[in-house]
């Protein structure tokens, strides 16, 4: 039973909640589960980025043991499936289908042509690797240049040029006008290369259909999954929604590519209700390589005008973003209104235009991974101003204080749509460079000059947009999806309470921030709270998880849910009490009349008063348990500083991250220690984009990088002590004041290692840009074109 609380929650660096299921190997994923006479589905996927299917032979493995049936893209077609859509909309977009099966066409390597039911893994995998399926090869296209290329093949009949949209920002002619009082122009062309994902936790999907009830099960590894259970329901199988139920439980990570309707999820519910019988499919790590959404891939030529002294005057920014061969999810916002809208950054920039170009190629389809589109915005910014600042001969950090927005200029317009809330750039700024010790690091870097090791100092200040709001404007602007969330807050007669959320988690710990949340506002003790997430048929409506939303959006909602708990306690209190409720007020725990402290009633007394009414206000309902739902204002602003040091060795080209120092303002902290960690894990993940990842293809499609033989990425020894501080700028628009960190070591940690690197380059030999990754052999060659090229001193 309750009792008095004196101590405050939010705030407290408590180890997470969950944590000792996941390390003692007792979580609950969905490859755990096992359902009665379960079977299991193998993926038959195309060898070639482009072709036609011209045969399936079935017989070739109806025979093979355990077989229980081959399905064909004419079963989809058969059953009445609708493609696969697009959850965000754009002027004249360009949607080809996208089939759960392809019928008659692969469109890239990995595309799913045929599917084999078995009665075990093993049995499935080896009948589809057996499966006869004859394929004549179509020319393909697996970059943005060689898809606009004239007389280019075309990925998709449909889509003339391979051209999926053309969309611009901002004022053009204002932005000329800028550029023609520029003392300077800094000019780069850059590639934002692409990435696989790669969360720990491979997809999975395992579906029940039960014919009495023409009723659906979907366990599934969803960031989302009411958006998975509405997609699949109302637009690919036709059936009445409230006969999906979609259940995520324990999710192994998921970094946006667990957000999106994938062809496997149908798959595996159209399979079930065919053979009726479960049916489960866990993805190999070479499938997911070649099936998950991929992130990034741009390609982008900017300018930046600047005065004389460093004012930043004028902005243009011209990217082609490579789509792969469909059209996913939120593929089309992830390089516009996510890209786009940011490119202002933290700095006062009169103009700013921008066109970007959606482009169709033979490779898997690229949509939201971790800072979906803030990485690429800051990416580029951040660069360009490094490049900016080493041309004026200027310190990094200098031209970057001198442009920074006020506070006093909150809010703020940009030229590019947005409108910031709240900022205090200069104090993160400052304590970064104290941090890491700015000015020492420069001194170390002048005595390594034309050493066999060299230093470089990456300083790059940030801001990013989280919680996607409100719902009426972002629904204007073609996200074909609400934006607010849901909570639910039940107590129970003995007091103990479960909170319902439609955000979702998957490493980001939720269930220790929300309770903390709920024991401040009920002030009853942690431990007194379940968080419950993650299935339709428990909870509210809700949206999901993604573009650090939770804490804003899903916080404020569960904020708004427990605030109509504690008002209606107060009401049976005063009842109970024989007060005014007025006169009542809520500490520790307890309800008591105020100046009369032994005149009371506890957290646990009222609970059970309201689920026995035996002593209760006439006009109230028996019960307590509230639902609320909230549907930001604004977008919330975090922002920070953060500064990578690298130190290259010339004769090798290896790169070595030798410190990190991040400075973020993500409001009031529910939990430093949670929100610590995330910045930890995404600043390891930005930095393997900078120094190690890419996944790259040749010219005829084909990943080259298929496996973690060939993908590298980060391991504990290139990961160095990150060092980290905060400020605290709230925001003005939600009840908690908080705003988004979880992907804010990925959206600045790319930006600041590569800008360490060219730093490097460009005090030592004058290189102004590389594109990333930073490998030795490229670092290498760069420095010996550069000092080749450099005329040798006259011999005395």
């Amino acid at each position: 039973m309750s009792e008095t609380r004196t101590d405050k929650y939010f705030g407290q660096a408590l180890k997470r909640k969950e944590d000792p299921r996941f390390i003692t190997g007792t979580g609950n994923y969905t490859d755990d589960m096992v359902l009665h006479g379960m079977v299991h589905a193998a993926m038959v996927r195309s060898p070639y980025a482009h072709a036609k299917i011209t045969g399936i032979n079935t017989d070739s493995v109806k025979d093979m043991p355990g077989v229980i049936r081959v399905l064909t893209g004419q079963d989809v077609q058969e059953a009445g499936l609708g493609s696969i859509p697009v959850g965000w909309l754009l002027p004249d977009l360009k949607t080809p289908a996208h089939p759960a099966i392809a019928l008659t066409e692969a469109n890239h390597v990995g595309d799913i042509v045929a599917v084999v039911i078995a009665e075990t893994r093993a049995q499935a995998e080896d009948a589809a690797a057996a499966l006869e399926v004859d394929y004549d090869a179509l020319p393909a296209v697996a970059t943005t240049h060689a898809a606009l290329a004239d007389g280019a093949p075309l990925v998709h009949e449909d889509v003339p040029g391979n051209v999926a949209f053309h969309w611009e920002i901002g004022d053009e002619a204002a932005t000329t006008e800028a550029f023609k009082g520029a003392a300077r122009t800094v000019r780069v062309k850059l590639r934002n290369h692409r990435l696989v994902a790669n969360p720990i936790e491979p997809r999975s999907s395992l579906a029940q259909f039960t014919p009495a009830g023409g009723d659906y099960l979907l366990y599934t590894t969803s960031q989302n999954p009411h958006i998975h259970r509405l997609i699949i329901a109302a637009f690919v199988m036709s059936i009445p929604e409230h006969k999906l139920r979609v259940i995520s439980p324990d999710v192994g990570g998921g970094f946006g590519t667990k957000i999106f309707q994938y062809q496997e999820e149908v798959i595996v519910l159209l399979a079930s209700r065919l053979i009726g019988r479960p049916v489960k499919w866990t993805a190999r790590r070479s499938e997911a390589f070649v099936s998950d959404a991929q992130g990034r891939d741009h390609d982008t030529e900017a300018e930046l005008a600047v005065s004389e002294d460093g004012k930043i005057l004028g902005f243009r920014v011209n990217t082609h973003a490579n789509l792969g061969a469909y059209q996913t999810l939120f593929a089309p916002a992830v390089p516009t209104y996510l890209y786009g809208t940011l490119l202002n950054g933290v700095y006062k920039m009169p103009a700013i235009h921008a066109r970007v170009t959606g482009v169709m190629t033979n490779t898997v389809p690229v949509d939201a991974y971790r800072g979906a589109g803030r990485p690429e915005a800051t990416y580029l910014i951040e660069r360009i101003v490094d490049m900016a600042a080493h041309e004026l001969n200027m310190d990094p950090a200098e031209l970057r204080r001198q442009n920074f927005i006020q506070p006093d200029e909150f809010p703020y317009q940009t030229p590019v749509a947005l409108v910031y809330d709240s900022g205090d750039y200069e104090p993160a700024l400052d304590q970064a460079m104290q941090m890491m010790n700015y000015a020492a690091l420069r001194e170390e870097q002048a005595r390594m000059k034309g050493g066999k090791k060299i230093l470089g100092v990456g300083l790059i200040s940030f801001l990013e947009a989280c919680g996607l709001a409100p719902s009426a404007l972002v629904g204007q602007l073609g996200a074909q999806a609400g934006q607010w969330e849901s909570s639910l807050v039940r107590v129970h007669p003995t007091g103990k309470v479960e909170l319902y959320t439609g955000s979702h988690s998957h490493g980001q710990g939720h269930e220790t921030a929300f309770p903390q949340i709920a024991a401040d506002e009920l002030q009853i003790p942690i431990e007194d709270i379940e968080l419950i997430h993650g299935d339709t048929g428990r909870m509210p409506y809700g949206w999901g998880t993604y573009g650090s939303r939770s804490a804003a959006v899903g916080g404020s909602a569960l904020k708004l849910a427990l605030q109509k708990i504690t008002a209606k306690m107060k009401k049976i209190a005063a009842h109970l009490l024989e007060a005014s409720e007025d006169d009542i007020e809520h500490e520790g725990g307890v309800f008591r009349i105020k100046g009369a402290p032994d005149k009371s009633k506890t957290f646990f007394d009222i609970a059970l008063m309201a689920h026995l009414a035996h002593n209760y206000p006439a006009d109230l309902e028996p019960g307590l348990e509230a639902t609320a739902f909230y549907d930001p204002k604004n977008f919330v602003y975090p922002f920070g500083t953060h500064i990578a040091v690298v130190e290259i060795d010339t004769d090798t080209g290896h790169v070595k991250l030798r410190g990190y120092g991040s400075v973020d303002d993500c409001g009031p902290l529910i939990n430093p220690l949670i929100a610590e960690g995330q910045v930890h894990g995404g600043v390891a993940q930005g930095m393997g984009q900078a120094l190690l990842e890419e996944a790259a293809y040749d010219e005829d499609g084909n990943l080259l990088a298929g496996t973690y033989m060939e993908y590298a990425m980060p391991r504990a020894d290139d990961v160095p002590f990150i060092q980290h501080g905060h400020t605290v700028t709230p925001s003005p628009h939600n009840p908690l004041g908080v705003k988004g960190i979880g992907e804010a070591g990925t959206i600045a940690s790319t930006a600041a290692v590569a800008n360490a690197v060219m730093d490097a380059l460009w005090h030592e030999a004058g290189i102004a840009h590389l594109d990333m990754p930073y490998t030795a052999e490229k670092v290498w060659r760069a420095l010996k074109d550069a000092r080749a090229s450099q005329p040798q001193a006259a011999d005395d």
